[in-house]
Parts: C-alpha cells; sequence; structure tokens
C-alpha cells in the first residue's frame, strides 16, 4: 500500500492552522467530482469545544471557508444519541450560530426520513447498515475530537463516522462490539478527509466526563485510519493497541505504518494522555 500522507500542524486556535493542515493534504483532489460535502462534527453532548468534549466551530469553519472555492454544496451533520439531542447540541455549542453566518445547513440526521441500506460485505458483525441518502451522496468529511474513550480507548476520525448511524438508541450496536461496528461503519462509508480537532482535546474518562487538554494541533488526512492511526500516537498509544484501527489496518482501509508526515514532527507535538 503507498504511504499515506497526513499534516500536523501546531497553532494557536484560528482558521489558519486548518488551513495549512488542509493545504498539506490536497484537500481539493479528495473532493473532486462531488458537487455536495457533508461535515460530520462529534455532538456525544452539548458542551462546548473548550470542555474537549465536542467539535470546534472554528474548526468548521475553516473548513467551510475552504470549501467556498469548490462548487459543492455544503452541510454540517450529526445524529442524535441516546444522551443526546442534536438540535439542542447545535445551539448550545454556537455550531448553528456560525453555521447561520457561513450560509451552512445544519442537519440532524435522525431526522432524515430518505434512507438507504448498503450491504457490508466480510462485516465484522453488521452484515448491512441503514443511513439517510444525503450520507450516500456526499463527500463526508469527519470532523473529529482528539480525546480518549472509555469504550475504544480513543475517539478520532473512524470512531466520529459512527454517528452517520441515525438511530438515537445507539446501545444496540455497543452490544454488538463497538470497536467491530465502527470498523463495518468505516468499511461501508469512507471519508473523504479526516480532521482532527486537537485545540483543546480531552484525556482521562472521555468521551464527555475527563479532562480538557490545550494541545494546539489539528491533524488531517485523506486516509482515516492513517490519521487516527498518527493522532493516537500523538496521544501516546500505539495504534496497535487499539482494536478498530487496527482491524481496519487488518482490513485494507488504510496504513498505520507507511505514513508520510508533513508540517510539524510526531515527536514535538506528542503528550502522553491519562487513560480512564
Amino acid at each position: 500500500m503507498q504511504a499515506s500522507k497526513v499534516a500536523i500542524v501546531k497553532g494557536e486556535r484560528g482558521h489558519e492552522p486548518v488551513f495549512r493542515a488542509l493545504d498539506l493534504i490536497d484537500y481539493e483532489s479528495a473532493l473532486s467530482g462531488w458537487k455536495q460535502v457533508l461535515i460530520k462534527v462529534n455532538f456525544i453532548t452539548v458542551e462546548t469545544w473548550d470542555t474537549g468534549a465536542t467539535t470546534d466551530p472554528m474548526v468548521v469553519e475553516a473548513i467551510i471557508k475552504r470549501l467556498k472555492n469548490l462548487p459543492v454544496q455544503i452541510l454540517v451533520a450529526e445524529s442524535d444519541a441516546t444522551m443526546t439531542n442534536t438540535d439542542k447540541a447545535f445551539e448550545a455549542t454556537g455550531m448553528k450560530e456560525m453555521c447561520r453566518q457561513n450560509g451552512v445547513q445544519c442537519l440532524n440526521l435522525r431526522h432524515v426520513k430518505d434512507r438507504v441500506k448498503i450491504d457490508i460485505p466480510d462485516c465484522e458483525t453488521l452484515p448491512s447498515i441503514t443511513v439517510p441518502r444525503i450520507v450516500t451522496e456526499s463527500a463526508i468529511i469527519s470532523a473529529a475530537k482528539l480525546k480518549t474513550h472509555m469504550a475504544t480507548k480513543v475517539t478520532l476520525g473512524m470512531k466520529n463516522m459512527f454517528g452517520l448511524l441515525p438511530d438515537k438508541f445507539k446501545g444496540k450496536y455497543h452490544a454488538r462490539g463497538i470497536s467491530k461496528v465502527i470498523v463495518d461503519v468505516n468499511t461501508a462509508l469512507k471519508p473523504a478527509l479526516t480532521v482532527i480537532d486537537g485545540f483543546v482535546g480531552m484525556e482521562g474518562r472521555g468521551p464527555s466526563g475527563g479532562t480538557p487538554v490545550k494541545m494546539d494541533l489539528i491533524i488531517a488526512g485523506k486516509d482515516v485510519v492513517a490519521a487516527d492511526a498518527t493522532a493516537a500516537r500523538a496521544m501516546g498509544f500505539e495504534p496497535i493497541e487499539i482494536m478498530h484501527i487496527r482491524k481496519a489496518f487488518e482490513k485494507g482501509l488504510g496504513n498505520i505504518d507507511e505514513i508520510e508526515i508533513l508540517g510539524s514532527k510526531l515527536e514535538d507535538v506528542k503528550r502522553v494522555f491519562k487513560r480512564n
């Protein structure tokens, strides 16, 4: 497999670090031919970005500003979770207001009725998933968060894709083995780009009960497995010890070792995050 390029950009919270990361990985080529882009944010809670729990509107706004150069319609999307009302989270986090200012629609995937079934050959646990048709007709950007997770060790680009499933009560997926479900979702729906928001990350009892960590960091790539592997290393984890990253690599969904780092050096940004 050819080496995957992953950008690591260190910088104070703002648009510029995101712009630099996107430019380093040639984001335009990843979106070539698409008429619509869906930016998938992480709203596990209604807490704001500075808690380390949710995607920073600043990061999403920077992505939107870069996409304005392209002939694409832009959507920002998330779905309800067992403990979270996405519509309230859009409001409370400031994401809705940012989208309004930029003329972009916020979409709660749970309320989209037009859905399609996607079969998953050689699945880990889900033979198929059902998602809103708009998800399958869009280039997906996983605008993830740099944080720990009690069940999966980390929440990054791949885990963020799990939220594309429109079901409110997602416990049934956890019961099937959440790491396996994450691999199946990423097999069926590959993000065109992954942008990991590490301006403020979270360590300890993530994904919502941990401690904020100011990292001033953006990690981005076209290969979600490579982006997650790089982000995991920046947090002091070995990617091979994270089940969904390892399984995705073993299935050929992306690289964990053949990675060309662009921008800052990994050793210059690494910080060992506290585990759960």
